[in-house]
């Protein structure tokens, strides 16, 4: 829901509305959306059908589960009609016994039971045989013997390969054993068989998606390299904020004189200041120096230190080095001889680190505080707001949103994104009257502001709700005219060929047009990834999701990506393993 300008505070963090756009993708693709924000399954509903969902999975199997093609199977091949005392016949009685202790909550009899079906079956009745494993792991299941479970339903798999009834217990004795990689794989075989119908089983993939990404996050996180955006996510960042002393452009008085080559390295700054030389770089677009510099001035005490802590804890956050970057804002919003200006913007950015982390607590707390140490900050508004529709507080947003506005009229910004909250709210209310009005509402604000290329993007994701998509596309076409650099936009673009032409051709094309243009677009990758699982190329996805994941600018994103990545890596995992190949696009 964040603006493009904003792409450090989204925990989306392509910008514009990536957030909304990783759920519209799936569903504009068809395929079924895992609940939260954990990992889109994206094999559709178009995968094998088995008429029964396996509900009653408490209790044992009266007979012969379903065969490999998913319905009936053989039943009971010596039915009542045969000799009763086959072996099969006595293997039969036996377990029959077994259900009825099952029932009555004597688990160790039932145990017995079932062992003694299984030593009477002759060894050539699979689909019987694999019914009494199956019972069996579910006597366990009850005694809490996972580990025996997990066996005994490994012997049922082995004989019947998709039978879903014992691959799903298999699934919970491995979530409870902690074996999650395994869990993953038997629960996305059993979401396919079920042609994601079964409610349980979702659940259980999105919990166990869930895990992983974040333990996997954790770790590479921790661990990875330092990595400075490109120069557009940059200025797009500063360009968020107008009360802001340390992105404005350096004063007369600070220049040299010299500075006339913007190519190399920084012309000497009169005075010795590793603030002033920051800047100076900045100007230059080389970002790499900023730390080192700021740090310089932070070492010497100099008169910038106040400016340099703000300006280094900036890069630390654009890096997506959090832990660094916050001794400094705490140092800075402790400063209360600072100029107030720069606390207020330390509190902004304090507060939406603690956002991205999910902290909404301390996230609320740092923006109030902005509010009352600076009041006339208008940049304290408009990132509040932001703040406020992300915790689906959207009278508060468009309250904040108001003042923003007050404060300063012209911001084509505040404007914009006032407007996709009311959008926003008139459209989960389900109120076309309301819906209609936030987007005349949007029309105004491009007549008002044409220069600005977030109301176009805004509009566009409306409209994009609103099926109106040669409107959407035009929308996407000014704000590529207005930017030219946004790769987000392409992504966007590239998406809307999808849903509203099934263009698959002009899709890749346009995001793979976001790439040349920034090679570090997370969003961009993602998305290709998502692709390619629907068309069926799952090893081009993981690739992709790879390269996002290296992208990743803060840690929950990180582990929102591995989740899409250990979906893939599972469902290649599963058609191997049962021959179910994916449905392609």
């Amino acid at each position: 829901v964040m603006a493009a300008s904003k792409p450090v505070e989204v925990p989306g963090g392509g910008g514009g509305t990536a957030g909304l756009s990783r759920w519209q993708l799936a569903l504009v693709l068809g395929a079924p959306i895992l609940l939260g924000a954990g990992a889109v399954y994206l094999w559709g509903r178009r995968a094998t059908r088995r008429g029964k969902g396996a509900n009653e999975r408490k209790t044992p199997e009266g007979r012969a589960s379903p065969g490999p093609g998913g319905e009936g199977g053989s039943g009971q091949p010596d039915g009542p009609g045969h000799e009763e005392m086959s072996p099969l016949g006595r293997a039969q009685a036996a377990k029959n016994k077994g259900n009825k202790y099952f029932k009555a909550g004597k688990y160790e009899l039932a145990i017995q039971c079932y062992t003694e079906a299984i030593s009477l079956c002759p060894p050539e009745k699979n689909l019987d045989l694999s019914t009494f494993y199956q019972n069996r792991a579910a006597a366990y299941e009850q005694l809490q013997k996972w580990t025996e479970v997990a066996q005994d339903c490994t012997k049922a798999v082995e004989l019947n390969p998709k039978y879903v009834k014992a691959l799903f217990r298999r699934a919970k004795a491995h979530e409870k054993l902690d074996n999650k990689k395994e869990c993953l794989e038997d629960v996305t075989a059993v979401c396919i068989l079920e042609a994601f119908q079964n409610q349980q089983s979702m659940l259980l993939a999105d919990k166990v998606l869930k895990l992983l990404g974040k333990e996997k996050a954790k770790e590479k996180y921790k661990n990875r390299e330092p990595l400075m955006p490109s120069p557009q996510f940059i200025k797009s960042y500063f360009s968020s904020f107008t009360d802001d002393i340390i992105s404005q452009p350096l004063l007369k008085g600070e220049k040299s004189d010299e500075d006339k080559d913007k190519e190399g390295e920084a012309s000497e700054v009169k005075e010795n200041s590793g603030y002033l030389r920051a800047k100076q770089y900045m100007e230059e677009e080389n970002y790499d120096k900023i730390i080192s510099e700021s740090t310089k001035e932070i070492e010497a005490k100099g008169r910038y230190m106040a400016e340099a802590l703000l300006l280094r804890a900036t890069f630390y956050l654009l890096i997506g080095n959090a832990s660094a970057a916050k001794p400094d804002l705490d140092q800075v919003i402790s400063m209360e001889d600072a100029n107030v200006k720069l606390r207020a913007n330390a509190l902004i950015k304090r507060g939406s680190m603690y956002m991205q982390q999910q902290q909404p607590g301390l996230s609320t707390q740092d923006f109030n505080m902005a509010a009352d140490i600076d009041p006339q900050n208008a940049d304290v508004y408009h990132h509040r707001g932001q703040l406020k529709i992300l915790l689906d507080q959207i009278e508060e947003a468009v309250e904040d949103f108001d003042e923003c506005i007050r404060l300063r009229p012209n911001s084509a910004l505040a404007q914009a994104q006032k407007c996709f909250a009311l959008y926003r709210q008139a459209y989960t209310g389900s109120n076309a009257l309301t819906v209609q009005a936030a987007m005349k509402g949007f029309e105004d604000v491009i007549k008002k502001f044409p220069n600005c290329a977030e109301g176009y993007a805004l509009y566009a994701q409306a409209l994009t709700d609103q099926q109106q998509f040669g409107k959407a596309d035009e929308m996407y076409d000014k704000c590529i005219d207005l930017e030219p650099d946004n790769a987000t936009t392409y992504v966007h673009k590239g998406l809307l060929q999808l849903q509203w032409k099934q263009d698959l051709d002009k899709g890749l094309e346009l995001i793979s047009k976001a790439i040349e243009i920034d090679n570090k677009c997370d969003f961009a990758y993602e998305t290709m990834g998502t692709i390619e699982v629907q068309r069926g190329n799952l090893d081009k996805a993981i690739e992709m999701f790879n390269k996002a994941i290296n992208l990743a600018k803060s840690e929950m994103e990180m582990a929102h990506l591995y989740s899409l990545c250990d979906a893939a890596y599972a469902q290649t995992e599963v058609a191997k393993k049962y021959g179910l190949k994916p449905p392609t696009l």
